[in-house]
């Protein structure tokens, strides 16, 4: 995993529509937007992969952007067929996604792991067959106050949050890019320290 690929994938996950649109489940799909922004890129839509997509050229990698058309929990079927049309693998994939159990604007970077529950990344592992994939998982906080946690996901976010969105959506940004150009582990060892 720490042999620099030439191929990434990267998949912002998120529900699709605007009412979704700044909902905590959809910060994965925020975090790719802002890095298409970065680049000065534009997604369009594939129909067949059922995802907004685009791929270009970053520092000498092929880099593709992948947002799902799907609601969060049937994504695994816009991921696998991506990988598949562009004989791309596990190991090409990063998906960025949202986690209760981190505080917002923490980050957690992962080369591996199980879908801890989140239904997204459940269908991701049931269509690719391995939990074998790099997550830069975006904390977006569990102050439940007596909501379910599945409305606590498609909540908004708070006018606060809102405030720092952008420049917590550019630390993921960030992040990404450096697992693009460097070892997983070095990435890990910055993203996952930060305070």
């Amino acid at each position: 995993m720490d042999d620099l690929n030439t191929n990434w994938v990267v998949v912002g996950l998120g529900n699709p529509g605007k009412r979704y649109e700044y909902t905590r489940h959809n910060i994965g799909s925020l975090v790719a937007k802002s890095l298409i922004r970065s680049l000065g890129w534009s997604f369009k839509e594939e129909k067949r992969f059922n995802a907004f997509v685009v791929k270009g050229t970053f520092n000498n990698i092929m880099l593709h952007v992948v947002i799902p058309t799907t609601y969060m929990n049937e994504c695994g079927s816009s991921v696998r067929p991506y990988l598949d049309y562009y004989k791309l693998g596990p190991q090409n994939l990063i998906v960025v996604v949202d986690d209760v159990e981190l505080p917002y604007n923490r980050m957690r970077l992962r080369p591996k792991g199980s879908s801890g529950g989140h239904n997204g990344l459940k269908s991701i592992e049931a269509h690719l067959g391995t939990q074998e994939y790099v997550r830069l998982k975006m904390g977006v906080g569990k102050d439940l106050f007596g909501s379910s946690l599945a409305d606590h996901v498609l909540s908004l976010f708070k006018p606060e949050e809102i405030e720092i969105l952008s420049a917590y959506a550019d630390k993921g940004v960030n992040a990404i890019k450096s697992v693009l150009q460097e070892p997983i582990a070095i990435v890990m060892n910055k993203v996952n320290r930060q305070e």
